[in-house]
């Protein structure tokens, strides 16, 4: 089984948003991201930058300031 981790890159510097990704749809404002036991997380404001599939993160680069739950 393949978790990522979300993180935004901003100046050059990753900030972890969440561990443990199971799921990422991209939706109209962002991306949603889900794991097994939180509820998922709605970010706006994102696109995705790059997958590092080795590195097992999701790079998504934006603005967080409308951070929201679905």
């Amino acid at each position: 089984m393949c978790q990522l981790r979300a993180v935004i890159e901003k100046n050059g510097k990753q900030e972890t948003v969440m561990e443990s990704v199971t799921a990422l749809e991209v939706v109209d404002d962002g991306v949603v991201l889900s794991t097994f036991f939180e509820d998922p997380k709605r970010i706006a404001g994102v696109a995705i930058q790059r997958i590092d599939f080795l590195g097992g993160a999701v790079v998504l680069t934006g603005s967080t300031d409308n951070q929201g739950e679905q």
